[in-house]
């Protein structure tokens, strides 16, 4: 599964964007997909997943009520719709797929599939 991650941009604080994450391959929807960002000087930290079918969704504390992920399997996409935006949030954003919703929920970067490129998210204030 290749992942290609857009829609980053500079914003300022208060705004919205929303990133997707095209994948390649026909078994798009056999994938847990999810975000991780990474800010300058940081560890990567988790940000949000969703299953299979949609219909779980977790999400990590720092941006509950803000952001919203959601996937198209038609369209062999994943979503995530962010407002709100704060300082804080400025990062590189990762899209990532993997076999189980574990290492989403437990933060574990070790046990992602595949990862797409990285798309930067800058928030001004």
């Amino acid at each position: 599964v290749q992942l290609q991650a857009s829609g980053g941009g500079l914003v300022q604080a208060g705004g919205s964007l929303r990133l997707s994450c095209a994948a390649s391959g026909r078994t798009f929807s056999s994938y847990v997909m999810g975000w991780f960002r990474q800010a300058p000087g940081k560890e990567r930290e988790y940000v949000a997943a969703v299953s299979w079918s949609g219909g779980s969704i977790d999400y990590a504390d720092s941006v509950k009520g803000r952001f919203t992920i959601s996937r198209d399997n038609a369209k062999n996409t994943v979503y995530l719709q962010m407002n709100s935006l704060k300082p804080e949030d400025t990062a590189v954003y990762y899209c990532a797929a993997a076999n189980v919703m574990r290492p989403f929920v437990a933060h574990d970067t070790n046990g992602v599939a595949y990862w797409g490129q990285g798309t930067l998210v800058t928030v001004s204030s």
